[in-house]
This record gives structure tokens, sequence and C-alpha cells, in this order.
């Protein structure tokens, strides 16, 4: 599996395509985005469970507008409008089986609202400028031919950890947002420009992990 200055030369030729993880660098970048943007989502969110009176009200705090109203027809919610002003107010508690809606409803209204507006992700990323810790694992040589097995790729050695990647993340979760595969590409190659001459070794990887 030789490589030149420009990534992997005829990659899958010994078998690196055998184990499905192994993926462009830009593919698993969106994979990583959208795992940290899941991340995010939850834990950014109310801790508390919606069984206890604080995680209750915290949730109806939220959802007391239109919007979480309909977030709340939308999961099956089916009582009176006045019963949900009581739940509102806190005059009156839902059945078990609506405060389990009631998360759902939660949750929902939440994650639409981040994803209709990812500038707090980008800030997320951007970490007021000092960025995000990018890692990256190379490609799994299991089911590689052995005789084509680069010994440079393998141990915790190859993990190689880039602490503070900077000014590429507003570029690259809009990118992912809508779902560019080559600007990922691009930014991928960026990104791995700061391995310096290890850096083809890197165009396809099996995971890469964001500390964000």
């Amino acid at each position: 599996m030789p490589y030149d200055d420009s990534g992997w030369r005829n990659f899958g030729t010994f078998g690196a395509n055998r184990s499905p993880e192994n993926v462009r660098g830009g593919a698993a970048l969106g994979r990583a985005l959208e795992d940290a943007l899941s991340r995010m989502i939850i834990e950014g969110g109310i801790k508390s469970p919606v069984t206890s009176p604080r995680g209750l009200k915290a949730r109806l705090k939220y959802l007391n507008s239109d919007a979480g109203i309909q977030a709340l027809r939308e999961v099956g919610i089916t009582v009176r409008p006045r019963t949900v002003k009581n739940w509102f107010a806190g005059t009156q508690k839902p059945s078990n089986a609506n405060l389990e809606l009631i998360d759902t409803a939660y949750w929902n209204l939440r994650t639409r609202r981040i994803l209709a507006n990812l500038g707090a992700f980008k800030q997320h990323l951007n970490n007021r400028g000092r960025g995000t810790a990018v890692e990256i694992h190379p490609i799994n040589q299991d089911l590689v031919d052995e005789h084509a097995r680069r010994a440079n790729l393998t141990g915790d050695q190859a993990i190689r950890t880039l602490p503070a990647v900077r000014y590429v993340w507003d570029e690259a979760v809009s990118a992912m947002e809508a779902g560019d595969a080559r600007a990922l590409e691009e930014i991928w190659d960026d990104i791995i420009t700061e391995l310096d001459s290890d850096w083809g070794a890197y165009t396809y990887v099996s995971h890469v992990g964001l500390g964000a």
C-alpha cells in the first residue's frame, strides 16, 4: 500500500478497503462532527430527570411557547389546552405516560432549534479561538495483505492527536450541514498538513474524534 504526497495510491489494492471503517478522512471528519453535535445537544441539555420536580419544571419552562406546545402535540400529548396551561403553571402534575412524552418533546425541540442554527456549534468548536483537539486513528490493517502492512500505522503510536485545530470549523460545520463531501475532504487535507511528512498516511483513516 504505497502512498505519495497526495495520499494513498490505489487505495484497496492490498485489502485496506476490506475493513468498512476505513474511509476517506473527509467522511470520517463528517461523522466526527455529527457525533460532537449530538454530544453538545445532550450534554448541554437539562440533566435532572423529568420525573424529578426540578427536571419537570425546567422542561416545561423550555416548552412554554407556541413552538413548545406544538412539540408536545407532535409527540402525541392529547390533553386539553387548559391542562397544558396548568402544567406550565405548576398547578397540575402530568401522568407518568405524559412525563415521558414531555421529555421526548423537550429533546425534539432542543435538537430542532440547534440544528436550525448551527452558529452555537461553530462557536463551541472554535472555543474562543483556542480550537478543538482532533484525534486521528490510522486505517485498520487487520484485513490488509500481510506483506503490505505498514509498521508505522500499527500500535498506539500511530494514533495522532492535534491538540488545537483552528480556523476550519465554520467551513467544516457548513459542509457537514450541506452534505458537501468534497468540501470536507479539502478541509481534512488542511487539517492533516499539520502532521508534516506523515500527512499522506492519514488521507484514509479508521476513526476521527473531536475533543468537543
